[in-house]
């Protein structure tokens, strides 16, 4: 009869490779599983775009929107200008 901790190494090993066969199996099915489609027009997205006022420098942050490319927000009477982030 083999040794306890002969068993017990061949069991680890077994419970091991289980493991590892189904996480590289599920890792490997969802680079292959389609994206969702986008949402229907005039429903809310999420984006990440910074905009800034060119005449007095204010900044602001746009995180949800209609649109993928939604036109820029208007300050001080003119379009902001679209800028992009510095600690990302």
């Amino acid at each position: 009869m083999p040794a306890f901790s002969t068993v017990m190494w061949v069991l680890g090993a077994v419970v091991l490779f289980f493991f590892l066969w189904f996480v590289g199996t599920g890792m490997l099915r969802s680079t292959t599983t389609p994206l969702p489609p986008p949402p229907p027009e005039g429903e809310l997205r999420k984006v990440n775009l910074r905009y800034r006022c060119s005449i007095c420098g204010v900044e602001m942050r746009l995180t949800m929107a209609t649109a993928e490319d939604p036109a820029p927000p208007r300050h001080c009477g003119d379009d902001m200008d679209l800028t992009a982030p510095i600690y990302e």
